[in-house]
């Protein structure tokens, strides 16, 4: 089953990214949370991790077109 929501670790997980980077993209609102429960611990709904990678896919493109690669570019070992 899917849970309906994750944890920042899941998140991370996910996006391939540690932790405190996860933390910041919800504290700069860019990926909307919800902070649960006495403790104030992080959730991120599916929906809305979905909806963060399709807004960073179009990003990319239009950085992409704008900024076409040129002959002489290296390209990165990622």
């Amino acid at each position: 089953m899917n849970d309906r929501f994750l944890q920042l670790s899941d998140v991370a997980e996910i996006l391939n990214i540690s932790a405190s980077q996860t933390y910041a993209l919800v504290r700069s609102g860019e990926l909307p949370a919800i902070k649960i429960g006495g403790r104030g611990q992080w959730r991120v709904e599916r929906t809305e991790l979905e909806a963060y990678i399709q807004r960073a896919y179009e990003q990319t493109r239009a950085f992409v077109a704008a900024n076409p690669m040129s002959r002489n570019e290296a390209v990165p070992d990622d």
